[in-house]
């Protein structure tokens, strides 16, 4: 038999619910926020008012692209995921299963990368597990879990967006995709479109974190009374995490496709690779809930820190999802389960892209 399924990435919604959802263990009281689609982080009650937030991640390893970009693609995706409570992750756990092509030079510099990161954010190692895999060749080469603790209070859910919210997005929409396809392709980018937009849609990748504006919005709004959930953008992208956040949450949206920011540099790179940069991996971009008339505060103070932030459309009581495109036609969001940068990517590399 083949694999359960035939997409490359993350299982999309139906398998979750079919082959995960119904299977997780015992149920504890504690657990007042478990696996669900659409939910960044766990939380777990831990009594006296105070919150454990808990989430996991690949980690990559990407010989081609270095060990630094591949530590901060590791490290930054992890951040972000705990990011979407309004608080910085405490420690982390690390479990790296490498290929036996790896040498121990390139091994030490990435986990000195990984070290690095972690100390500048504050992130304690307390532990993991490291090995070398035979036929392990994927650029996935384990996984990460985060943790924090914090007034339970005040940690933020990305299931408790309210209908009638405001939808503010920051930065603009695909940055990573594309910047790792520039990253990846750098020849071939530069022959198709000049070096200028090789450069700058590679830039974007140290864009990728969105800790900064996850921490300016809970120190902005009162958490859980104007700021309702956060969610970072990942694959399926910015429309994708629009629909997770409001999936989890029960509501639909209305999404005004004209107001969504998106680079010069990351449209040519799209568009070179044909692919949509609204629904490719967008990892640094943010989607925030927040309480009609909270949204021009919240702007305002991620400008004076130089963070764009758009509204782009608002949270509505029945799970319709809808798109305002450009040519001013409602129509409505269908999910395809399949983010179309994976695609790409593959198709570049088998034919040779440099």
């Amino acid at each position: 038999m083949g694999a359960f399924d035939s997409n490359s990435g993350k299982v999309d919604e139906s398998i979750f619910k079919e082959l995960l959802l119904g299977s997780l263990g015992t149920t504890r009281s504690e657990v007042i926020c478990g696996a669900q689609f659409g939910v960044d982080t766990s939380v777990i009650d831990l009594g006296g008012g105070q919150g454990l937030a808990i989430s996991s991640d690949p980690l990559s390893l990407i010989p081609s692209l270095g060990m630094e970009v591949s530590a901060w693609l590791s490290v930054h995706l992890l951040i972000n995921d705990m990011a979407t409570t309004g608080f910085s992750p405490q420690y982390a756990q690390f479990v790296l299963n490498l290929p036996t092509t790896l040498s121990k030079q390139d091994f030490n510099t990435y986990w000195k990368h990984i070290d690095q990161l972690c100390k500048k954010n504050g992130i304690a190692i307390t532990g993991g597990h490291t090995g070398q895999i035979p036929g392990q060749e994927s650029t996935i080469c384990g996984g990460g879990t985060m943790f924090l603790h914090a007034p339970l209070d005040q940690i933020l859910r990305s299931n408790r967006a309210q209908p009638g919210d405001k939808i503010v997005m920051t930065k603009s929409a695909g940055i990573s995709s594309t910047s790792l396809l520039a990253m990846a392709f750098p020849k071939s980018v530069t022959d198709h479109l000049g070096k200028e937009i090789q450069q700058s849609a590679s830039e974007n990748f140290w864009q990728l974190s969105v800790l900064q504006e996850a921490q300016i919005a809970q120190n902005t709004l009162s958490a859980n009374q104007d700021l309702h959930a956060m969610h970072d953008v990942t694959e399926g992208g910015v429309l994708g995490a629009i629909y997770e956040l409001s999936r989890a949450s029960g509501c639909g949206f209305q999404v005004d496709l004209n107001a969504i920011p998106i680079s010069e540099e990351t449209l040519a790179i799209a568009e070179l690779f044909d692919i949509n940069p609204l629904r490719s991996i967008g990892a640094g971009s943010m989607i925030m809930s927040v309480a009609p008339g909270s949204e021009k505060e919240l702007l305002s103070t991620l400008d004076q820190e130089g963070i764009r932030g758009t509204v782009v459309g608002e949270l509505t009581e029945k799970e319709l999802f809808s798109c305002l495109d450009h040519q001013q036609h409602q129509k409505p969001y269908t999910p395809t389960g399949v983010d179309p940068y994976w695609g790409a990517f593959f198709k570049a590399f088998n034919e040779g892209w440099k």
